[in-house]
């Protein structure tokens, strides 16, 4: 059988030591095309939060 070349465990660690990858710092903070005023991301950010929030409680309930 033949192994496919980029998948399993490498050997080499090409990440940078910071565990941050290097490129992603480059990207400006406001390089997307959301409209963050229209009613759709409003009612969006409202849901995912209120299912963060659930997470947070069910997580902060089961520890204690």
């Amino acid at each position: 059988m033949s192994e496919r070349e980029g998948t399993g465990p490498t050997s080499d660690n090409s990440k940078p030591s910071g565990g941050k990858d290097a490129s992603k710092k480059d990207v400006p903070a406001e390089d997307f095309d959301i409209d963050m005023g229209a009613p759709e991301t409003e009612k969006a950010a409202v849901a995912i939060q209120s299912q963060f929030r659930k997470f947070q409680k069910k997580k902060h309930t089961v520890k204690s």
